[in-house]
């Protein structure tokens, strides 16, 4: 999402040229599902040699079983067909990963049966020949031992692998993709010299860069069977924390915040308004402002603060989330007449809201609104949405907007957030 203009040109003229490559980003850029929408360009199906480990072309088998076949039936060889879903291999890469893992090693249950040491037929293949004619991806390949990315140099160059001291060589038809942190460059692990020389390309990524991008991100991939509904102007303020977030000085750049912090946090929200409908017994759980306190506890966890700013994180995330809660008040509310919503504090009176009051109870205590279906307009609502849910969602915000923008004032005990003058 977002890589339209800046990341798929570049992936795009790596693949035209046949280039194997590195994508670069931080946590949660969406490399990994970048790299598995690339199987969509393969033929949908593809015929290989049936039974055989590395998936063959039938008209120019390469490994020792099926050369032999080919020699005993010609034309009879008998074909499968594989799915190009299946022409794609993953591996994360881990500490303890191995070379038999990745190319291949001895297979004793082969030897077993009585077949010699040294015979081409007794190799157990790894994931990078069993995906020959495929995809495969290597993720975090700077976790992988240095010994181990070594394994890889033949693949990438010369195109075959060695297995132990077997005299083969097996021409690979693989595109390799690797992803990876540029912080593990220098403190997980990196990359061998030898071994970035032979990736045709190196792609950076980054983050969406709009508020639009960072929005639909969220509507896309945040769970879509919680059971609330999250008015579009509450995603917004989640989609604008998220930015500021990344944009902190008190939060590690480098360590970056993934998109899944913002998708926890709708998903957040959305449990927080099941929840009081579930406790209360409302018929509809909406979200509200008051279900945006829960994200700032359950996600502190996601983002890495800077040394200086331990004991700081609940205040500093609290306060961001204040600012963009802030910015979608002007930006969607900015220069409405809310004249009708503050004179219901004209003498004094007040407003309790919190977490676990239904929104009948809320629209009560507020009592009638002129205009509140402008601004339900105004906040996205269309027809289908002028549930009590959604009219007490648009009222809430218009008085944490009013409070923020000092027209009103607010405190907050146990629980409650109490409105006045």
């Amino acid at each position: 999402m977002g890589f339209d203009d800046s990341v798929l040109p570049h992936l795009e003229r790596a693949l035209l040229a046949g280039h194997d490559l590195v994508l670069l980003g931080e946590r949660g850029q969406g490399k990994t599902r970048l790299i598995r929408t690339v199987t969509g360009l393969l033929d949908e199906w593809t015929p290989i040699v049936e039974g055989c480990e590395i998936n063959d072309h039938p008209y120019a088998p390469v490994c020792t079983r099926c050369l032999a076949l080919a020699r005993e039936q010609g034309d009879e060889l008998p074909v499968a067909w594989k799915h190009r879903d299946e022409r794609y291999g993953e591996k994360l890469a881990t500490p303890d990963t191995s070379v038999g893992d990745l190319i291949g090693d001895v297979d004793p249950i082969k030897i077993a049966e009585g077949r010699t040491l040294g015979d081409p037929e007794t190799v157990h293949y790894g994931l990078v020949p069993r995906t020959n004619r495929g995809v495969f991806s290597v993720n975090e390949l700077p976790d992988l031992a240095e010994r181990i990315q070594v394994s890889l140099l033949n693949v990438l160059e010369e195109r075959d692998i060695q297995v132990r001291g077997y005299n083969l060589r097996l021409p690979l038809d693989i595109l390799l993709i690797a992803s990876a942190n540029p912080e593990d460059y220098t403190n997980r692990g990196r990359i061998i010299t030898p071994l970035k020389d032979r990736f045709g390309a190196e792609i950076r990524t980054h983050y969406p860069l709009t508020v639009e991008d960072e929005l639909t991100l969220i509507r896309q991939e945040s769970m879509p069977d919680i059971g609330a509904d999250i008015p579009e102007h509450l995603l917004e303020v989640i989609a604008r924390f998220t930015r500021l977030v990344r944009e902190s000085t008190a939060v590690d750049a480098r360590s970056g915040v993934s998109a899944r912090f913002s998708i926890a946090a709708a998903e957040t929200a959305s449990a927080s308004a099941v929840r009081r409908a579930a406790i209360t017994g409302e018929e509809q759980a909406v979200a509200r402002v008051v279900d945006l306190a829960s994200v700032v506890h359950s996600l502190r966890g996601k983002v890495e603060f800077e040394v200086s700013e331990e004991g700081r994180e609940t205040e500093i995330l609290a306060h961001l989330l204040r600012r963009a809660t802030a910015e979608t008040f002007r930006s969607r509310l900015g220069g409405m007449d809310l004249s009708p919503v503050t004179d219901k504090f004209a003498e004094g009176n007040q407003v309790e809201s919190g977490e676990l009051i239904p929104a009948g109870e809320l629209l009560h205590r507020i009592g009638p609104v002129t205009g509140l279906a402008k601004v339900m307009s105004r906040l996205g609502m269309g027809a289908g949405e002028e549930s009590p849910g959604h009219a007490a969602a648009a009222l809430e915000f218009a008085l944490e907007g009013l409070y923020l923008m000092r027209r009103l004032s607010k405190e907050d005990l146990d629980g409650v957030t109490v409105y006045r003058t």
